[in-house]
């Protein structure tokens, strides 16, 4: 459709001298046509002009491919079988050339998830946000861009002060990061219902606080602190590792607090923050948004600080050209805040900077479920239940079965929703799943190792209607790859590589390809088909299995 498309502009500049982004679309099953425009009713109130006057001057010049003016003011194009055959030859031959992009080429893009905070077990939201980030982090260098993958924690605060409160009374010789995790829901249990148990854990904070700035290593409580922090560390690192996920950056939060608080002070005195009960705030209600603290009252910075802190941060180390922050809806007016206070002083790092929101994952039933609670789903239940739905199919789950089956459950949803994760329809063979992606791949695979592309072409090809319906689908390719990447949106690449997989079921069910006195013909839409689905895939984070 590309080469429609730039027929299209070509036509307009000539005819009209008139700029403009025309939208070509797959034409609907109703209609005898094979693409379709609606680019004269877009031109028509700047001309002055009837939709379908434009559409008639337009159609008798695009003589090199077939267009048809219809009322109101459509544009239908019609294209030869061997219009579609090249179409397929190109991607097939010149697949890297045909599917290129350089929108974003050479640009510093930082892309920051995930951030799980020491002292405490990777839940279902680490896990999604980790798969989504890498997928829009893929996208980008797709694009051109340069990507810093960076994760943001909490490795000093209450939460690390609630679990240090309950280890410091055990015995801590073989600390597990289970262990761990078990003793942050009884200190913040503590906590929440004991007065003389919250005075010690805010004393222990503070204390917590100085031995990491002054990277004091005796005593119970540093010992307890830079071993619970060593074994949180690694277990990050072992779980992103066995997901396929990688980082190029962690911020502590203890690594950004003193800028971000030097940074606030400074703007105290400029009028951006201001005094009130003897803490810092950010008046946010002048914004129509709420008031936050970005330093208590005991000279401490709280998270938001820490947040003006980061931002900084990442750019004194990567002067990046845009920066894209991932977390959950909770964070949505918090981030507000924070970030319309930066703009009061740094608007050009505001304007770089996106924050993309999710909602929660949820089981089937809508169980909801809390970290401080203990009683959510961790990060590793997830694919365990893939893993033993997959099972329940098959003997074994392969690994990349189960990778794939995960996270395109999460990535097939728009991003900015509660995700509804059924384990047992993301190992669907038949529905839209990952699974199922897979398999029409991997069969594509065997068909394309039985077919001999050396083999003497005899007689004209004729093309089927499931053979033109599938070339159709493969020139929308490059299309869905732009929108992706400019909506920040994986789940347009999952939509689009799902209903290429269907297509291409079509094709298979009714055209005979290995064998056939066509094979090297049709084998082209099979290898096309792969080398798409095969791209598409690992920029999901998506490796396709040998076999399945």
């Amino acid at each position: 459709m590309e080469d429609v498309k730039n027929r299209l502009k070509e036509v307009i500049k000539e005819s009209f001298n008139f700029d403009v982004e025309p939208e070509v679309t797959v034409a609907p099953g109703n209609v005898e046509a094979d693409f379709s425009s609606n680019v004269a009713m877009q031109m028509a109130r700047e001309l002055h002009k009837a939709p379908f006057e434009i559409a008639e001057q337009i159609a008798e010049k695009m003589s090199d491919f077939k267009a048809v003016a219809m009322r109101p003011g459509f544009l239908n194009f019609i294209s030869p079988d061997e219009y579609f055959v090249n179409i397929i030859k190109d991607y097939s031959n010149n697949f890297d050339e045909k599917i290129s992009c350089d929108k974003y080429l050479n640009e510093n893009i930082i892309c920051e998830y995930s951030d799980p905070n020491p002292f405490k077990v990777l839940h279902v939201g680490h896990l999604y946000t980790s798969v989504v980030g890498d997928s829009i982090s893929r996208l980008y260098e797709y694009a051109g861009a340069k990507v810093i993958r960076a994760n943001f924690g909490g490795d000093v605060g209450l939460h690390v002060a609630k679990t240090v409160y309950i280890l410091r009374k055990g015995n801590n010789e073989n600390l597990t990061i289970e262990k761990i995790a078990k003793a942050y829901v009884e200190g913040t249990r503590a906590y929440e219902e004991d007065e003389k148990a919250k005075k010690e854990i805010t004393e222990l904070n503070k204390e917590i606080y100085r031995i990491n700035k002054e990277n004091i290593r005796e005593g119970v409580v540093a010992e307890i602190y830079w071993r619970g922090r060593e074994l949180s560390y690694q277990y990050f690192d072992d779980f992103y590792a066995g997901i396929g996920v990688k980082f190029d950056k962690y911020y502590p939060e203890s690594s950004v607090s003193d800028l971000g608080l030097s940074k606030v002070k400074e703007q105290l005195d400029k009028g951006v923050y201001e005094m009130s009960n003897g803490a810092v705030v950010f008046n946010g209600e002048k914004f129509g948004l709420h008031t936050r603290v970005f330093i208590n009252n005991e000279g401490v910075p709280t998270y938001e600080a820490k947040d003006v802190g980061l931002i900084f941060t990442k750019w004194a180390d990567y002067h990046f050209d845009k920066s894209i922050m991932i977390t959950g809806n909770e964070q949505l007016d918090y981030m507000k805040v924070v970030l319309k206070s930066v703009e009061q002083y740094a608007p050009d790092l505001v304007e770089k900077t996106s924050h993309l929101t999710h909602g929660m994952v949820k089981l089937p039933g809508n169980v909801k479920m809390s970290s401080r609670k203990g009683n959510f789903l961790k990060a590793v239940d997830v694919l365990e239940m893939i893993s033993n739905n997959l099972a329940e199919m098959k003997d074994k789950a392969d690994k990349k079965v189960v990778l794939a089956a995960t996270k395109y459950s999460f990535l097939k949803s728009k991003l900015g929703g509660d995700i509804i994760f059924d384990p047992k329809e993301s190992v669907s063979m038949t529905g839209n799943s990952g699974v199922y992606l897979l398999y029409s791949a991997v069969r594509a695979k065997k068909i394309l190792s039985k077919i001999d592309f050396g083999k003497e072409v005899n007689g004209v090809f004729e093309m089927s209607e499931h053979e033109k319906e599938l070339a159709k689908k493969v020139a929308q390719y490059k299309d869905v790859l732009v929108e992706a990447v400019d909506g920040m949106s994986p789940h347009t690449l999952c939509n689009y590589l799902y209903s290429l997989s269907q297509e291409f079921s079509r094709f298979y069910e009714n055209v005979q390809v290995a064998g056939s006195e066509f094979e090297v013909e049709r084998g082209g839409f099979v290898k096309t088909y792969y080398k798409i689905m095969e791209h598409g895939l690992k920029l999901l984070g998506i490796e396709i299995p040998e076999e399945m």
